[in-house]
């Protein structure tokens, strides 16, 4: 895995992944930036929603759970002195499907968290992760029907 990042200016960079995709990241006016791109620090935090939304949806998925959304909604908070980690990531996951298994989505979440999801473990070394799970229940797709 590669990536690249280029100073653009003041405190703005262009980051640029391997696959061929690129991010603006900027900082706050108060910082020296112009608020135009992401924080680096939010992008952890993207990483680690998207890691493990990835991992939920695909477990489920492959348990033929009848999923059709996954939101992961993040709080986080850090520490007040540098270097400024995370110390507490508080992750909400809103998952909808038709009748869907709380007991698998549970399990699901809990395999994100403890086996599969890289950017948990990463980020479990220096803060406390906690999950809440809120399921809702969506109409199923009538059979020869595109969504």
């Amino acid at each position: 895995m590669k990536a690249r990042i280029k100073w653009v200016q003041d405190v703005m960079f262009l980051g640029e992944s391997g696959s061929g995709h690129s991010v603006v990241m900027d900082g706050a006016p108060d910082a020296g930036g112009r608020n135009l791109g992401f924080r680096p620090m939010e992008m952890l935090l993207l990483g680690l929603g998207g890691c493990s939304a990835f991992d939920v949806t695909l477990i489920l998925k492959r348990g033929r759970e009848a999923v059709t959304d996954c939101v992961v909604d993040i709080e986080a908070e850090r520490a007040t002195t540098d270097p400024k980690v995370f110390t507490k990531i508080q992750m909400h996951y809103t998952v909808t499907g038709h009748a869907l298994d709380r007991k698998k989505v549970e399990r699901a979440v809990q395999l994100s968290a403890e086996k599969y999801c890289s950017a948990s473990a990463i980020m479990a070394k220096t803060a406390e992760l906690s999950h809440t799970i809120t399921l809702v229940e969506s109409q199923p797709t009538p059979t020869g029907a595109t969504a």
